[in-house]
């Protein structure tokens, strides 16, 4: 079984947030006439928390743009993933132009004495010159096995095919003489699911095919099969396979769309940015390793058959784009957020250009915000309006490369862009890489972007990181943030914790992790994923000035926050507290701002497990989710245990 992670980061215009894992059980609340207690463990220590919620007292509005998604291609997360397309390779350009055997993932089926395959650079598509040459050797002395031979594409990890579903199979097919070729998917006990059978009578011309079949088994790990009984040479190109059941019939893969959705992200970073360096190497997806892989806009719009794709030399695989700038867009607006576009900025991981080489660069960039944004009439926005969105997409923020501020040149680059752009769109937000949380900036921008990776105690730390930075400059833009590492794990509760506490620094600064695992057909959210769920309604609401005393050497964390739900229009208040410790809390928590009679019904909810290296899975998906109690008539003292390693919410509604 195949497993590949989402890589969906989550940021606020001023913030960011990254993956890894937090795991929640919940205990029995016990609730008396005046104050509900917990059993208190005789190794507790105590502490107090005292929240004013008298609005006279330091309120301060978060931004309702506090919390976003980064949508980072790796680990095939938008081709293969997101992105519904189930053949990989679908047009035979994976393996270079040097390289006339790689047909990767494809292979032969049947006896291989009757069949032989290569690429042949003949395509009738321009951009995607690679094609498959099938030479089949099967006669009437000679006749193929009985199933023919031909070509399988297992998909990016097994197709996901199930009963009752329809798909559309597409592909174009050159030949000199009359064929047929047998399309199927094919499970891994050989069971066909469907079969559709192509007659062709056109010779010596390509001709796309297109077809939709109903599936009428299920299988998670099919294969599609292309095969034939004729001799023959035959040329293939462009094999598309896309279940007709996307997110509103706009290419989405359903499940993991939703996973996202819930979420509610305010924005969504993209197309891929992440950047390391260790000894396994690492990169951005928007600049490549070197420029010739760097990602190009304009080359993943239009007809998906004339997308030539490109290599994605950080991560090493091919992408075929075919969720390009515009269906980035889509899903944004699909999403109800808004779009933070980063964009090359004249460098890869090993090069970068001169800024007296820099307009074509600066033109790429102004062309993508009017491809965005412009007026139908306008060069690039009728191009958009030709491709089915007349109207323009709400751009607001764009990114000046990403972690390019270490580069000699990039200062100089960075002011052409902004002069370009500030003339052209002045009211655009500009981000820049150089961070300015502790130095400020000496260039202009109206926000700056911070990233960190590092271990749980260290991040754990940061959530003072922006207590200290100046009001006056722009404003962060936390746009990646992780424990990693031994620490994290494949996402493991003690970096969801840390985590955790980081965004609660950055909800009190009013600035602002997240894996989606998935397979073919399954998916499930890491600790860190519902880690980031508790923190949805901090966007737009009111942090609530609170103030906590502790004797645990440091180890918990908390905030408050008021907020309107937007489901039953009624007002609350979210207590969130974060025990980084090894040793149960008891918290006594007194709210200030009510009549001493004021009674309120509780929610609790609670992130924890048994041991802080815990993660979900495929056959324990809910080994660490959210566990949640409710109460009424709490008073406005309330007096409760804090699990080790734990994350804990109280919601309390006023009557």
């Amino acid at each position: 079984m195949y497993e590949h992670r989402m890589l969906l980061r989550m940021a606020f215009c001023g913030s960011k947030v990254s993956l890894h894992v937090i795991l929640y059980s919940l205990f029995a609340i016990y609730f008396l006439r005046f104050e509900n207690y917990w059993c208190v463990d005789a190794h507790s220590t105590h502490s107090t928390l005292v929240v004013d919620a008298n609005n006279k007292v330091s309120p301060r509005t978060i931004p309702n743009t506090f919390l976003g998604v980064f949508v980072e291609e790796i680990n095939h997360a938008c081709a293969g993933g997101l992105w519904a397309e189930l053949v990989s390779n679908r047009g035979f350009e994976a393996g270079g132009l040097n390289n006339t055997s790689n047909i990767y993932p494809w292979s032969i089926i049947g006896n291989k004495s009757f069949i032989s395959v290569s690429i042949n650079y003949t395509s009738c598509f321009e951009r995607n010159k690679a094609a498959l040459q099938m030479d089949v050797y099967c006669s009437d002395h000679n006749p193929c096995p009985i199933g023919g031979v031909g070509i399988s594409n297992p998909g990016y990890w097994g197709m996901n095919i199930e009963q009752g579903k329809w798909y559309k199979v597409v592909y174009h097919v050159k030949s000199e003489g009359k064929f047929d070729f047998q399309l199927s998917f094919t499970g891994v006990d050989v069971i066909k699911m469907t079969s559709n059978i192509t007659q062709v009578s056109e010779g010596g011309k390509w001709k796309r095919v297109e077809t939709v079949v109903e599936a009428n088994a299920t299988n998670h790990y099919s294969s599609l099969q292309i095969t034939t009984t004729n001799e023959g040479s035959y040329l293939l190109d462009q094999v598309s396979v896309m279940p007709l059941d996307t997110y509103m019939g706009h290419g989405y893969r359903k499940d993991l769309f939703q996973m996202v959705a819930d979420l509610k992200p305010k924005f969504i970073r993209f197309p891929g940015m992440f950047k390391f360096y260790d000894s396994k190497g690492g990169g951005t997806y928007v600049e490549g390793d070197y420029l010739k892989n760097h990602y190009l806009w304009k080359d993943t719009i239009g007809p998906w058959e004339e997308r030539p794709g490109h290599y994605n030399d950080i991560w090493n695989y091919w992408s075929d784009d075919g969720i390009g700038y515009l269906e980035y867009l889509q899903l944004v607006e699909d999403l109800g957020a808004l779009p933070i576009w980063v964009f090359n900025a004249g460098f890869s991981r090993h090069e970068e250009i001169n800024t007296t080489n820099l307009a074509p660069y600066v033109q790429d960039a102004l062309d993508g915000i009017e491809f965005a944004r412009g007026s139908p009439k306008s060069k690039w926005g009728s191009v958009r309006a030709r491709l089915g969105h007349p109207e323009p997409f709400d751009l607001r923020y764009v990114a000046i490369g990403n972690e390019d501020c270490e580069f000699s040149n990039y200062q100089e680059n960075y002011l052409k862009f902004y002069d370009a752009i500030k003339s052209a769109y002045p009211d655009m937000k500009i981000i820049s890489n150089c961070d300015a949380s502790s130095t400020p900036l000496n260039h202009p921008a109206d926000l700056f972007d911070f990233h960190i990776y590092t271990n749980s105690s260290d991040l754990f730390s940061k959530s003072t990181q922006f207590d200290h930075t100046s009001r006056s400059g722009p404003k962060a833009f936390v746009s990646e943030y992780a424990v990693w590492r031994q620490d994290a794990a494949n996402g493991s509760l003690l970096a969801a914790l840390a985590e955790a506490a980081f965004l609660i620094g950055l909800e009190k600064n009013r600035w602002i992790p997240d894996a989606i695992v998935f397979d073919s057909h399954q998916l499930y959210g890491t600790p860190s994923y519902w880690v980031q769920k508790l923190f949805i309604e901090s966007s737009g609401a009111t942090f609530i000035h609170s103030k906590l005393k502790t004797t645990s050497s440091n180890k918990l964390i908390a905030s408050a926050i008021s907020w309107q739900n937007s489901t039953d229009k009624k007002n609350y208040i979210r207590i969130k507290v974060v025990n980084f410790g090894a040793a149960t809390e008891t918290l006594h928590i007194r709210i200030h701002g009510f009549s001493i009679s004021q009674l309120f019904r509780s929610v609790k909810t609670v992130i924890t497990s048994t041991n802080v290296m815990d993660e979900n899975s495929f056959s324990q998906p809910t080994k660490v989710v959210p566990q949640t109690s409710s109460a009424v008539n709490v008073k406005r003292k309330i007096h409760a245990v804090v699990s080790p390693y734990s994350v804990t919410s109280f919601d309390l509604l006023v009557y």
